[in-house]
């Protein structure tokens, strides 16, 4: 067999080197695209977790963090707030016992929540989206034996101090309670007690 000049030596080198710049550009055209696959930062934002540290909170106040781009409404209720809550008429409410799901299974019972005195809400209507006035003191709102809660003024929806919707009101279900958990002293919405 004649050598016809050919370098063999050179020949592989060539081969060698056009396989490895091959294989970076498909690598390098593989990331982005494998990249595009995942969530951007700011949809990762948008679901994330929020904490808040809840230490200061006192008793009657109410503190807004957002999560998912939507009022959470952190209540810290007093014993007075949690006995007018828990003695309230059944069938002054459209869903007393929260049958349709506006909250996690582990929340359950008339005050709609993981501790008795924290009520974690969030602050929307389910009505309209509008947001509604909190009103925790009784009688604060034109409304027979007004318990305490939330007054939406736009039209007229009210709720009681664990979200709970009034009969005849235009808002068709109880607000919503979003997945939380506490820690220490803070409190994380959006994620579940059952999976931390």
């Amino acid at each position: 067999m004649a050598d016809n000049g050919v370098n063999k030596g050179r020949r592989r080198f060539l081969v060698g080197a056009t396989t490895v710049v091959g294989a970076v550009g498909a690598v390098g055209v593989a990331v982005p695209f494998v990249a595009s696959w995942q969530p951007s930062a700011r949809a990762r934002a948008a679901g994330a977790p929020v904490r808040a540290d809840i230490s200061k909170l006192e008793p009657g106040q109410r503190m807004t963090v957002e999560w998912r781009g939507r009022p959470v409404w952190v209540i810290n209720r007093t014993p007075e707030m949690i006995e007018r809550t828990e003695s309230s008429d059944p069938a002054r409410f459209s869903d007393p016992d929260s049958e349709v799901p506006q909250q996690p299974g582990y929340v359950s019972g008339p005050l709609r929540s993981i501790r008795p005195e924290i009520g974690v809400l969030i602050g929307i209507c389910t009505h309209l989206g509008c947001s509604p006035l909190y009103r925790p003191e009784p009688d604060a709102v034109d409304m027979d034996n007004w318990p305490g809660g939330f007054f939406c003024p736009c039209h007229g929806s009210y709720f009681d101090l664990a979200g709970r919707v009034f009969r005849n009101v235009p808002a068709p279900t109880n607000l919503e309670v979003p997945p939380y958990r506490f820690e220490d002293d803070d409190i994380i919405v959006g994620e579940d007690e059952e999976t931390a």
